[in-house]
């Protein structure tokens, strides 16, 4: 029964017995390194920035890579600049075997002394006589080791052929070359890349003529481009596969511009629909910004293990499956590509012509990027419904925020090791909101002004936060919106905003939204507030603790005007009642915000499952696929997090029936390859949902047996009996009516093939089916086909399942040491404490502390261990309190 709520009081009732308290993230020493100095409580070493007093101006960088070789080697030249004379200079190298330094001050050389001074690559260059100010060149030759994960200069073998590609951002170039390897620092790079004859190499600028022969080996030499950091760099070379286009003039530029898609080489024939797809995106975002792509070409490049993409100027890198499709892929797919390559597209402009200052800015490049990804990917393609995915990825965020074991968006970095905890969903999607949040609330125009005026003042440099702020003040026409940004980016957590409707007077009080049994910290915000009555939207500023707005019209008023608004709403009994009674005349967004804010009230202890079936019924037929299934996506993750027993399991299955059959009768269902091609995609989207929410109740067991017969029929060669939209669930249904040896066949079947699509959703199929002798075998398996990354993600699957959740623990728990330490180690830090989070146990968390909190302290998986933690001890108290209701009250839905 919900508790009708005046805002003043509203406070008294958030918090419960047992109210958790936040914990303090760990923050331990550098690490240490065999043979490396280390020290934190050295003031004079610059673990973070390096000094002003040495500013590179330009790099030459000759490199010599074969990547079926495990080395590499190189040649580096720095021109720099000194502002007083010294014998020593600090810079940056990981893990570099130096053979020559020196310095030359005009014709004159100096020699000089490397070391390596702590595990993140701080290094001290010393020399033989002191340098006086003024320009110089530091010049060094070095090798050091391909990576194995995708961080540095790593390598893979794909079907018999090696490939090499770089990704440094955050700190990773310093494991490549020497360098002054930070955002602030931007130069002109020359690149010469020395490879066997017969590869293809790429770096950010146009290759100049072509390879020719030295020594044995083709000479890539590329043209200097606009000024870069080290981050930014690219190093790739292969037997690639590549499609080549023009993106053709447009208003903001006269000539084409050069197009690549770039791939290893079975993915040939699928790289058209990239290419189309890249051509239509670069030309939105120039019509956005109102000015040319940046560089002179554009290079769209994958990799098989690279956990998402890069936003490398003139040579993007991606996961395989993000790039590699044709027209016929899954409506998830090519949503997928739309929001990625036009966020990544959407960082030349904004990260690469204009980059951080310091790593304590990155969320804007990467907020921003979030927000423009969806933007210009619903334009794109507005049949594939983008946007709403934009709003999902908001409210995920909310979950991590409501947490007390947290971050604000921006924060503070001093030192290197601090730097990989700013890439998380609070920079992307939390920011990404906010961001959306104020253009919504200015306008489109005039926020699109503001980022113009942004890029214009700081083209081939380095910006601040408060560069960005500035640029909006200047268009806003309204004081109180740089402080609401600022409120929002500066400061934890999610407002929960308390209403109370009478007439056309809305009374708001805002608090930080908590789950039930934690008490709400003091917190404020400068929140852009938009309602929304009938026909009319409202749009102000909220600054104080309570405030009461007149809002005229007809009905109940919506708090959140289109779903931008970054914050969850709690209201009176009657007023829930009414928006739920009209949910389905609500647009998308809005309708997505009305779940997240009652899913959000249920777990505070107020709100019922009944008013979310209720809630259900009225969008199962919501023209945007996102809201209509929204409702029973928040319904079944109490079922997964194990509140709901095997009675009420059958009335929710039988609501699903009532509600999902008589939409697959229309839709219909036929499993095969392009059943559906031609249809809009958002019938596409309806129809895979229908019959995901199907599948396990009792009138899924017709489409149970249609997936797993295709499933088999495709294994056995008949690639048009299955369509790629319904592989998971096939693979899922497959094995469920199969021994373990057939899991067995098809973790062989993944390893031998490199389709970007099967082989990852096989390893997934295998490692989740709740077989305890079949996750020990995964675990334990020693296949040298089986990537590091790989492993993480078949972790990842034992985990998930609640049946194989404790060994998955275990096992993880007795190799901690090795998997930390080895390749795939800095992706798997931050990884593990997602899959711990899992568990719902006020017991577990303690033990979860208890186990893996020392190991972890000190490295970017801290926090993501705190927050892990929090929300496993959070579900236990709201299973303690209210999980017996939660189950009465699934028990009665019909």
């Amino acid at each position: 029964m919900r508790v009708g709520l005046h805002p003043v009081v509203f406070a008294a009732l958030l918090a419960a017995p047992g109210a958790a308290r936040a914990q303090d993230a760990a923050s331990g020493p550098v690490a240490e390194a065999s043979g490396i100095l280390v020290s934190a409580e050295r003031p004079d070493l610059p673990f973070g920035r390096l000094e002003d007093s040495v500013r590179p101006l330009a790099y030459r960088l000759d490199m010599t890579l074969d990547p079926a070789k495990p080395r590499f080697s190189g040649h580096v030249e720095i021109d720099l600049t000194l502002a007083a004379g010294t014998s020593r200079i600090y810079l940056h190298g990981r893990d570099l075997d130096v053979t020559r330094a020196e310095a030359r001050i005009g014709a004159r050389g100096v020699s000089a002394h490397w070391r390596q001074l702590d595990a993140n690559g701080l290094a001290e260059v010393r020399f033989d006589e002191p340098l006086p100010p003024g320009r110089l060149t530091l010049s060094f030759d070095y090798s050091a080791a391909f990576g194995q994960g995708p961080a540095g200069l790593f390598r893979v073998e794909v079907e018999g052929a090696w490939y090499a590609w770089s990704q440094f951002q955050s700190i990773d170039a310093r494991a490549v070359f020497p360098g002054f390897d930070q955002p602030g620092f931007k130069t002109p790079f020359a690149v010469t890349l020395r490879t066997p004859p017969g590869l293809m190499a790429i770096s950010n600028g146009p290759e100049v003529g072509t390879a020719v022969i030295e020594n044995g080996l083709a000479v890539h030499r590329f043209a200097p481009g606009p000024p870069l950091p080290t981050y930014l760099v690219a190093i790739m070379a292969g037997p690639f596969a590549s499609v080549s286009g023009e993106v053709p003039p447009s208003p903001q530029r006269a000539e084409p511009l050069p197009l690549r898609i770039v791939s290893t080489r079975q993915n040939a024939a699928n790289l058209a629909f990239a290419l189309e797809g890249s051509k239509r995106i670069v030309t939105l975002l120039e019509d956005y910004f109102g000015e040319r792509f940046p560089f002179p070409k554009l290079d769209q490049v994958t990799s098989p293990i690279l956990p998402g993409a890069m936003e490398n100027p003139g040579a993007d890198l991606y996961r395989d499956d993000i790039l590699v499709m044709d027209e016929n892929a899954p409506v998830e797919q090519q949503r997928q590509f739309g929001m990625i390559v036009a966020h990544e597209l959407g960082h030349q402009w904004f990260g690469d012509l204009v980059t951080p200052d310091w790593w304590d800015d990155l969320w804007l490049n990467e907020s921003f990027a979030n927000w423009i990804g969806y933007r210009v990917g619903e334009q794109w393609r507005p049949d594939l419904g983008i946007a709403g995915d934009a709003l999902g990825t908001g409210y995920q965020a909310m979950d991590i925020d409501g947490l007390l074991a947290g971050r604000p968006i921006r924060q503070p970095i001093e030192t290197s090791d601090r730097i990989d905890s700013a890439f998380d969903s609070i920079t992307y999607g939390k920011g990404g909101h906010v961001v959306g949040m104020i253009a919504q609330w200015l306008g489109e125009e005039r926020f699109r002004q503001g980022v113009r005026r942004y890029i214009d003042a700081h083209r081939q440099g380095s910006a601040t936060s408060a560069d960005f702020f500035a640029a909006l003040a200047d268009v806003a026409g309204d004081p109180r919106l740089v402080p609401a940004m600022r409120s929002f980016v500066e400061q934890q957590g999610v407002p929960l905003l308390a209403m109370r409707q009478a007439g056309d007077r809305v009374t708001v009080t805002q608090l930080r939204y908590t789950t039930a049994g934690v008490a709400p910290p003091e917190a404020r915000w400068t929140i852009p507030l938009c309602f929304h009555r009938g026909p009319q939207r409202l749009c102000t500023i909220m600054d104080q603790g309570t405030q009461a707005f007149s809002v005229p019209g007809e009905g109940p008023v919506f708090p959140n005007a289109g779903g931008s608004g970054y914050y969850r709403f709690e209201l009176t009994a009657n007023h829930w009642k009414a928006l739920i009674a009209e949910a389905d005349r609500l647009p998308g967004g809005e309708a997505l915000a009305l779940v997240d804010s009652l899913d959000a009230s249920i777990r505070a202890g107020r709100g019922n499952v009944a008013e979310m079936a209720g809630l259900a019924r009225k969008l199962i037929r919501h023209p945007d696929p996102h809201a209509a299934d929204a409702p029973d996506k928040a319904l079944a993750r109490y079922m997964m997090e194990g509140f709901v027993g095997t009675p009420a399991r059958r009335s929710f299955g039988l609501l699903r029936e009532r509600l999902y059959a008589p939409l697959l009768k229309e839709l219909g269902f036929d499993p095969r390859l392009g059943a559906y091609a031609h249809e809009a995609p958002a019938r596409t989207q309806r129809r895979v949902q229908v019959v995901a929410a199907l599948l396990n109740t009792g009138r899924g067991a017709r489409l149970r047996d249609q997936l797993a017969d295709a499933m088999a029929a495709y294994l056995a060669g008949d690639h048009a009996a299955l369509d790629p939209a319904w592989l998971d669930h096939a693979l899922d249904l497959y094995l469920h009516r199969r021994p373990a040896e057939a899991a067995r066949d098809l973790v062989d079947r993944a390893l031998a093939s490199e389709d970007p699509v099967f082989r990852p959703a096989a390893l997934a199929a295998a490692s989740r089916t709740g077989d305890a002798r079949l996750a020990a075998w995964l675990l334990a398996m020693d296949d040298p086909r089986l990537r590091e990354s790989e492993r993480r993600d078949l972790l990842d699957g034992v985990m998930a399942r609640s049946a194989t959740r404790e060994l998955g623990y275990d096992w993880a728990l007795a190799h901690l040491d090795g998997l930390l330490d080895g390749s795939d180690g800095p992706f798997l830090v931050r990884r593990l404490p997602q899959m711990l989070g899992r568990f719902c146990s006020v017991d577990r968390a303690t033990r979860i502390a208890r186990d893996f909190r020392a190991r972890l302290a000190g490295t970017p998986g801290a926090l993501e261990l705190d927050r892990a933690i929090e929300r496993v001890r959070n579900c236990g108290l709201l299973d303690d309190m209210l999980g017996a209701q939660i189950d009465a009250e699934f028990a009665k839905l019909k």
